[in-house]
């Protein structure tokens, strides 16, 4: 624990997550119903484990034994109304049936495998009523698990399929029969068992687990404690404490509201009591962990998506990829955060609020895990074997000292906790199975993609602004995973066939998904840190949209420029790409905040914002008139700071 104690309790953090993240709403339960979970979860670890290391079972076996341990949990942890989260209540009698019912559907592939097999493309009466019962299920476990928005999707894209021949001819196809969209949804490999929840029950839950073993090393604590031994003392401490420890959180987490709470129930009060308003401090935290989803080695749950959309890629070339641009946008906020404590003048903090440098230098074992896994991933080791030897590193290196170590206990409680954040993935991913099984049935996603380019007039900067656009509408209601699988399959290739490469495509969605958290109206990762704060929850998006500036502009830069990316390109070129971008960040940062020497006129900001935007724009001449503009800038600032220094009286 850091020398700084003002944090929220854990009960606290507890009630912030389940108001704010629909994932962590679970009932309290006790006695039997506790132990059966308790066992349910368990089970579930040990499957994954199992099957990672000695061989995972075919497509639909391994896909609906996730599946069903997944409904069955999910029905006696989450309750059918959002008012009893949290609360000791009693699993209701209709939640018991479902969870039966849950079971029988994850074990129908494996005990009818062989007959499912011999009549492919035919299902029989007792066929359809598991893949409708399976459908149901889904459905509701989504609405309970991550809200109503990707349940209402779901359900209007089958609606579509169903009903394609009563529409407009713009839209409309031939329509699915009930059973035939029955045996789409859940016996091929093209609907709620398809690729979105495959990757949940492979690469997304080892690395959910891996996270969780991380956690119980209480290296999320040591994060905040090397942040503040970096930056605590500088200029606006407190904010670039927030930033640093956020960015370390989003390797190990890929939960912008979960980043939020258990960082910032540590820096916001810090950065309160430094002199930060209220709005501003959850800003800098809600932007910062916003962003933790787009750091590698880990990133967000989408990623892993990512490789299989794309094809013929590694995740590693994925993370690679990302590399830069979420360092371009963890500079930008970082550069707000000290033009802000610049203009209102704020300290750092002092030695006696700074935790032990010995102390802090003692515990840096603890990050031998995420280097372990970055360099398994380098060396072109696959993502479930790379996973699980950085499960059991962090177990060997959590033992060098008492206070870190995991022990049996606590290798049990990572394996139930890992397993009760896995619950919310493969809801969302099945939920996103319908919705792609739907687009490649009917043909929808070349349709919507053919609609978006003629709105945009085939141009590429309208096409990218609508993408952007539909990506944040989506993204504000639904987690990022099904938001990136729903864009990626309708958006994206709008954007492909405008000649952009594939990677730049898929993370463009993928970034607008993720800022989705801190775009008001509906901004969880904003309104999750106001009430930390006690800030204004509105208030406080509109700040983080301000302080992420970068997120919306960034994702332009590696379209128009994918070297950004590293796609095909020289390391000189990628050095004044990067040098021109890092630049302009200053300048736009200077431009949004209003100060950057001394405060700014409002024509200073305006000749700043142009500089940063032409800089970041990569075209040679537009390299050039931002440089010029930034250096006339810059001279400015300085002369006009050196007039107003007092001369010191001989």
């Amino acid at each position: 624990m850091s020398h700084y104690e003002e944090t929220l309790s854990e009960e606290k953090q507890q009630e912030l997550l389940e108001k704010y993240d629909p994932e962590a709403g679970t009932r309290k339960l006790k006695g039997l119903p506790l132990w059966i979970a308790f066992a349910g979860l368990l089970a579930f670890s040990i499957f994954h484990l199992y099957t990672g290391v000695f061989g995972m079972l075919t497509a639909q076996l391994q896909r609906s034994v996730h599946l069903g341990f997944a409904l069955a949990l999910i029905f006696l942890l989450f309750p059918a109304r959002k008012k009893n989260r949290g609360k000791e209540i009693k699993v209701a009698w209709f939640d018991i049936i479902f969870a039966i019912i849950s079971v029988i559907v994850g074990a129908y592939w494996p005990v009818m495998i062989d007959d499912l097999v011999l009549r492919t493309g035919n299902i029989t009466q007792i066929d359809f009523f598991v893949g409708l019962a399976a459908i149901l299920l889904v459905l509701e476990a989504t609405r309970r698990t991550v809200g109503l928005p990707i349940t209402i999707i779901a359900i209007v894209f089958m609606g579509y399929a169903v009903f394609g021949p009563y529409m407009p001819g713009a839209i409309a196809h031939r329509g699915l029969e009930l059973d035939r969209l029955v045996q789409t949804m859940f016996f091929t490999t093209e609907g709620i068992l398809g690729t979105p929840i495959g990757v949940s029950s492979t690469f997304i839950f080892l690395f959910l687990l891996f996270g969780s073993f991380l956690i119980k090393t209480g290296v999320g604590e040591y994060f905040n404690d090397l942040s503040i031994a970096i930056a605590g003392r500088s200029v606006g401490g407190p904010a670039k404490v927030a930033v640093f420890s956020s960015a370390l959180q989003g390797t190990i987490s890929g939960s912008s509201v979960a980043n939020v709470v258990t960082s910032g129930a540590f820096t916001i009060p810090m950065m309160k009591n430094l002199g930060y308003k209220k709005e501003f401090a959850g800003a800098v935290e809600a932007s910062s962990s916003t962003g933790g989803q787009l750091m590698p080695p880990v990133m967000g749950a989408a990623a892993f998506l990512m490789v299989e959309f794309i094809g013929g890629i590694s995740y590693w070339e994925i993370a690679k990829a990302a590399a830069i641009p979420a360092v371009l946008y963890f500079t930008g906020i970082w550069i707000m955060t000290h033009f802000e404590a610049k203009r209102i003048g704020l300290r750092g903090l002092t030695k006696e609020e700074m935790p032990s440098r010995k102390e802090v230098l003692g515990k840096l074992y603890l990050l031998l895990p995420i280097i372990a896994i970055v360099l398994l991933l380098m060396s072109g080791m696959s993502v479930i074997r790379a996973a699980l030897w950085s499960i059991v590193i962090t177990v060997v290196v959590s033992a060098i000292r008492k206070e870190t170590r995991i022990g049996f206990k606590g290798i049990i409680e990572a394996l139930v906790d890992g397993a009760r954040s896995a619950l919310g993935v493969a809801a969302a991913t099945a939920a996103a199975g319908i919705i792609v099984g739907v687009v490649t049935k009917t043909g929808l996603g070349l349709k919507m993609a053919n609609g978006l380019l003629d709105i945009a007039g085939g141009a590429l900067l309208p096409t990218l602004f609508l993408t952007m656009i539909a990506s944040l509408i989506l993204g504000m209601g639904s987690p990022t995973t099904a938001n990136y699988v729903i864009t990626s399959t309708i958006a994206a290739p709008a954007i492909i066939l405008l000649g952009v490469p594939d990677l730049s495509a898929h993370l463009f969605v993928f970034y607008f998904g993720i800022v989705a958290d801190i775009t008001p109206p509906v901004a969880l990762a904003a309104f999750a840190a106001a009430a930390i704060s006690g800030g204004e929850p509105f208030r406080t998006g509109v700040e983080s949209t301000k302080l992420a500036i970068s997120a919306f502009i960034i994702p332009y830069m590696f379209v128009l420029s994918p070297e950004l990316l590293m796609i095909d390109t020289t390391w000189t070129y990628l050095i004044w790409v990067v040098f021109t971008a890092f630049i302009g960040m200053i300048a736009i940062s200077a431009g949004v905040i209003g100060f950057w020497m001394r405060k700014l006129n409002w024509m200073e900001r305006i000749a700043s914002l142009g500089a940063g935007l032409c800089l970041i724009y990569p075209e040679n001449i537009s390299d050039i008139i931002g440089l010029v503009l930034f250096a006339i800038l810059l001279a400015l600032q300085y002369f006009y700071k050196r007039e107003h220094i007092p001369k010191v009286q001989n």
